[in-house]
Formats: C-alpha cells, sequence, structure tokens
C-alpha cells in the first residue's frame, strides 16, 4: 500500500509550496515567510539609526541562546530590490533563521532611487556596516567575526562594501576589518543592464567608472562566500558569481562557491524561512562559512 506523510509534514510540504510559488510574484510574498517565521530565538531592536536620513535605519536581532565567551558572530544584511524597492521589516526571516543559528544579525535599509543614484546608496550601506563593526562588543558580537552579506542588489552592495576599500575607508574603516563576506544572487558584471529599473540608478548608458564589483579582486580581500541558483533568470550565475569566483580565486582569495539546483533568484533567500529550506541548504552552507565557536 501506498504511504502517506503524516498529515503535519504534507500540511508543511503545502505550506512551503505555496510560499514558494508566492515568492516568486514578487517580495511582498515575504510577509508570508515572516509569519511563519518563529520569533523564540531572538529579541529585537527595531528602527536604530546609523546616520540622520528617515532610511538610514536597522533592526537588530539578537540571539536568545547564551551568549558565547567572544560573542556572536554578526552579519550585516542588505536586502535586494533593484535599488528601487526594499523595506527591512520584509526580511525578519531571515534576521530570525540567522538569530537561530547564533549569529547577531542587523538588517539595514539604505536610500533608493529616485530618492538617489550611484553611489549614495553605497555610501549609506558602508555607514551601515561602520556602525555595525563599531557597535559589535556593546551589542554582544565578537568584533573579529563581522560578515555583510547580501541578496540582489544587496549582494552588489555587500560586494562593494567588501572588494572596493574607499566606501568604508569614507567611514574610518577598512575591509580587512570583516571576517568575510556573503554575496547570494548578487549582480557584479551587469553593464549595459537591459533592467529598466535598474539603467537610471546607473546612468544609463553613461556608466560611471569602476562601478561593479568585478573590476575588484584585491589580494587582501576577506573571504568570500558566493551563492547562486544554477537557473537564475534575473542575474547571470555564470557572468557574475562564477566570473567573480575565478578572478578572486585567480587573486589568491579564499572563495567558497555554491550553486543551488532548485532555487530561483528569488527563492534563493526565501529558502532561508523554515517553510523553504527544502529548497537547498542555503542557511546551513552561510552558517558552515561564518563558523561556530
Amino acid at each position: 500500500m501506498p504511504r502517506h506523510p503524516p498529515p503535519f509534514r504534507a500540511l508543511a510540504l503545502l505550506i512551503a509550496a505555496v510560499a514558494a510559488l508566492a515568492l516568486l510574484g514578487g517580495c511582498s510574498a515575504t510577509g508570508t515567510l515572516n509569519a511563519l517565521s518563529v520569533r523564540s530565538s531572538y529579541t529585537l531592536q527595531s528602527g536604530v539609526p546609523y546616520g540622520d536620513a528617515p532610511r538610514q535605519r536597522l533592526d537588530v536581532y539578537t540571539p536568545t541562546a547564551p551568549r558565547p565567551a567572544a560573542g556572536w558572530p554578526m552579519v550585516v544584511f542588505f536586502y535586494g530590490g533593484s535599488w528601487n524597492t526594499g523595506e527591512r521589516a520584509d526580511y525578519r526571516f531571515v534576521g530570525e533563521a540567522l538569530a537561530a543559528q547564533g549569529v547577531l544579525t542587523l538588517i539595514a535599509d539604505y536610500r533608493l532611487y529616485p530618492e538617489v543614484r550611484f553611489p549614495d546608496f553605497l555610501h549609506d550601506s558602508a555607514r551601515a556596516l561602520a556602525h555595525g563593526l563599531e557597535q559589535a562588543q556593546r551589542l554582544g558580537a565578537d568584533p573579529r567575526r563581522v560578515f555583510v552579506m547580501g541578496h540582489s542588489a544587496g549582494g552588489y552592495n555587500a560586494a562593494m562594501l567588501a572588494l572596493d576599500a574607499r566606501w568604508l575607508q569614507a567611514t574610518g574603516h577598512a575591509p580587512r576589518e570583516l571576517a568575510g563576506w556573503i554575496g547570494l544572487a548578487g549582480p557584479y558584471d551587469f553593464f549595459p543592464t537591459d533592467n529598466p529599473a535598474a539603467q537610471p540608478v546607473f546612468f544609463h548608458p553613461d556608466y560611471p567608472p569602476n562601478a561593479q564589483p568585478i573590476a575588484f579582486a584585491p589580494a587582501d580581500a576577506p573571504p568570500t562566500f558566493l551563492g547562486a541558483a544554477t537557473q537564475d533568470a534575473i542575474v547571470s550565475t555564470e557572468r557574475s558569481s562564477l566570473q567573480l569566483a575565478r578572478k578572486l580565486q585567480a587573486a589568491g582569495v579564499p572563495v567558497t562557491l555554491r550553486l543551488y539546483e532548485r532555487t530561483s533568484h528569488a527563492t534563493l533567500v526565501g529558502a532561508f524561512a523554515w517553510p523553504l529550506r527544502w529548497l537547498a541548504p542555503v542557511l546551513a552552507d552561510v552558517r558552515a562559512f561564518i563558523g561556530r565557536p
């Protein structure tokens, strides 16, 4: 006789399938993932300012698990949205997932187009990361284990902060202070872009010089984690993640590369939420890269 999954497992799989399909429709579906996320793994400080502008705010997800002697590792996370859309509250499921794994997590807003264009959102991102570096010990994190991470456009932001020293230098910091950086489906080589939302952000067709991560592969770059979907219809995995991995490896930078067959551009980050973790072990791979005490 055929065996059927227990009722709870069947329901969980159904929820996961529905959430996966919903997430393909846009970032608003992250509300579903947030609603399904466990809340007992963290305490939340919302709207912490790292600058004076209304969008220069971040949320702090502090693990409720016992603090390690040296402090938790810290991740500063930037979301995607073609530098046009996004809200830090939409990514509570990322903060919850990492906090449950013992990672103190900062999820930052940054100014978006049309309020700003390149490079203003990088200045915001650098200030948010500098806030993390400066406040790590006070927040209970280990200052020697601070990582910057981003998905899609946020992956671009993270890459530029980790690979192009001028952005952190403007805040009095340097990429060498980072324990590593994590890029998920980031656009690292995308000029000229056919994305109409991104074109005005980068002054298409008059792109600024040195405005892509692929232009930078310093030998002293922080250890790198690059995750991407094998079939990404939004950002070319070959042109961005694979090409950047090869360039950094040639420079002697430690690179962890993970390609996921069952994810899309959107569900790559969606897989942090428990209903979608069956798609790919993205959370487990990122946690392994960050390392444990």
